[in-house]
């Protein structure tokens, strides 16, 4: 058994005898490691001895003598874990009939999808699928300034991937004409008027509680000005406010702007609207238009409930169910396109596909598969409880993917040279997959390997070792170079088991490991590690995207053929 894996056997026995007050259990430890490290579990026999061993010793020490060695080599374990509260699938909704709930979902095409716009499609998506509904992607483009088609066509690749469907697909900006006609319903009934006043005198206002001069002026006065508004007026001159409450306690109530004018060009409509909907006008009455039983966004627009039934009782119109959920991030992976952006822009960050980001593109390129992320979002449950979740949650679901079809593959890094003469075999066959059935791979050798330079340092004159796969190995002469001389396998069960690349095939790739983007609020300028290592040229068979188990290194996904992206242990 390497070393590296009786340091975590022990580090195992530890944790668990340090949790249940002193003792542990060799069958415990046993169905850890083969948890964690599924590749042994046909190499039961050969780790259950060192297992026993390493249990028996931990389990003489005295409880202080156990926390004093987790302080001193492993003081991780003393961290505390936060926990997620977990649940299988969603609460029954309120007033729901089979067959007749509409849910939609309705981002703004104004960044790349993200973790957070994730949660709410799969919430919104499963709701309609637990009642055998309907489910609306709606694009909710009504902001010329900062929508672009690019955005558009993101949004929709993000869902394909998260294997979502929709029954109805559509954009808010279809409705532009329904909008104004719905406005100027609401400014003959004296539910809105056209405001001229300055931003300031308008925030200072609300703050007061202070009706605005404006709110006096006739319908005839407000039709006038909705014209000007076509053409006259300019932007920031003139906006369109709900009559709702300068004294109520709920500042969204306090008149809120309902249109503006932007003369920014749409990436579909062009030029033909300058006045646009806000976003509590638009999504009131697209909800309502569109049939929505239950609409559910995340907490932030809670406030924002009661303006929206507000505007739908001032028009007449049927109201939906809205409800709320908890937005979803990750520590220290901000979702924020404010604070993404100008990483972008400096080159602290490659793009949106960055790995290190939250992003949909950047999760399928990191190798976390859509499916898990539907799992980890299901487990949250529809809580509004802040979630800002550590990302090695999302890992645990990932790994239950991944592990079952993930190639096993040598790789060395810091490579040291090998030489062993007398080699029996001019190449051998190693399995794909330790358990299932995923063929087996070819790898032509010579007297020339490269092995990781970790394991080089453990190696000492005079020692056997195990080429995985291959054979013993009695090592005659250590330096910068090793040799060593192929021998007939013999009764050493202790023996230092490491991986191994022919030289003259080994194929070099960059790997990079993404780690945590910010530290609080600060930038981690290690955030991004790179590594030149040496893998087999089976490497090279593999397609793009396919997802590899580099042996005693963890899941990686093929970012090319001279480039992996570390996923996680």
């Amino acid at each position: 058994m390497d070393e590296e894996l009786k340091k975590e056997i022990r580090k195992m026995a530890l944790q668990n005898s340090f949790e249940h007050g002193g003792q542990t259990q060799d069958k415990i430890i046993l169905g850890k490691i083969l948890g964690t490290k599924p590749e042994f579990r046909t190499k039961v026999k050969e780790i259950t001895e060192d297992i026993s061993e390493i249990v028996a010793n931990v389990n003489q020490l005295s409880f202080e003598e156990i926390k004093k060695e987790i302080r001193e080599n492993f003081p991780e374990i003393l961290t505390p874990k936060e926990k997620i509260e977990q649940r299988e699938g969603f609460p029954e909704l309120e007033n729901a009939e089979q067959g007749k709930v509409i849910t939609r979902f309705p981002p703004e095409p104004n960044g790349y999808p993200h973790i957070g716009h994730a949660k709410a499609a799969i919430i919104n998506s499963e709701y309609a699928k637990m009642y055998g509904g309907k489910f609306i992607l709606r694009m909710d483009d009504t902001n010329p300034e900062a929508e672009r088609m690019e955005y558009h066509a993101a949004i929709k690749v993000g869902l394909e991937w998260l294997g979502i469907k929709f029954d109805t697909v559509k954009s808010t900006s279809d409705d532009m004409e329904l909008f104004y006609e719905k406005g100027m319903e609401l400014i003959n009934s004296g539910n809105a008027y056209i405001c001229t006043c300055k931003r300031d005198d308008i925030s200072k206002n609300r703050r007061e509680r202070k009706a605005c001069k404006c709110s006096f002026k006739d319908v005839e006065k407000n039709n006038k000005n909705w014209e000007k508004m076509k053409e006259k007026f300019k932007p920031g001159e003139a906006i369109v406010r709900f009559r709702g409450d300068m004294k109520a306690d709920n500042a969204v109530m306090r008149d809120p702007v309902l249109f503006r004018i932007i003369d920014g060009k749409h990436y579909t409509l062009g030029e033909k609207y300058r006045i646009w909907p806000s976003y509590d006008l638009a999504v009131a009455i697209e909800d309502s238009i569109d049939g929505v039983t239950h609409a559910f966004r995340s907490k932030e627009f809670e406030l924002r409930k009661e303006i929206i039934d507000s505007i739908l009782d001032a028009l007449n119109m049927r109201k939906p169910y809205q409800g709320f959920f908890s937005r979803l991030e990750f520590k220290g992976m901000p979702i924020s396109k404010r604070i993404i952006k100008p990483l972008i822009e400096e080159g602290k960050v490659s793009w949106y596909d960055d790995p290190r980001l939250p992003t949909l593109e950047a999760l399928r390129r990191r190798g976390i598969k859509p499916e898990a992320i539907k799992k980890f979002i299901m487990s949250l449950g529809l809580t509004k409880a802040n979630t800002l979740a550590p990302f090695d949650s999302l890992e645990a679901f990932n790994r239950k993917f991944v592990d079952a079809n993930s190639t096993r593959l040598f790789m060395v890094r810091n490579a040291t040279k090998l030489t062993v003469k007398n080699l029996p075999v001019s190449s051998v066959e190693i399995p794909n997959h330790p358990v299932n059935n995923m063929g087996k791979r070819k790898i032509e050798i010579d007297e020339n390997f490269y092995i990781s330079g970790d394991d080089a340092k453990n190696i000492k004159q005079g020692m056997q070792i195990k080429l995985l796969g291959l054979g013993n190995i009695f090592i005659k002469k250590k330096g910068t170079e090793i040799e060593g001389e192929f021998i007939r396998e013999g009764d050493i069960t202790n023996i230092l088991k490491i991986q191994w690349i022919p030289q003259k095939t080994a194929h070099e790739i960059k790997m990079i490991i993404p780690k945590v983007l910010f530290n609080g609020e600060t930038f981690n300028e290690e955030s991004l590690e790179e590594l030149d290592v040496y893998t087999e040229p089976y490497y090279l068979q593999l397609k793009e995207g396919e997802e590899i188990q580099f042996v005693r290194f963890g899941y990686c996904r093929k970012d090319s053929q001279n480039q992996a992206i570390f996923t996680h242990k």
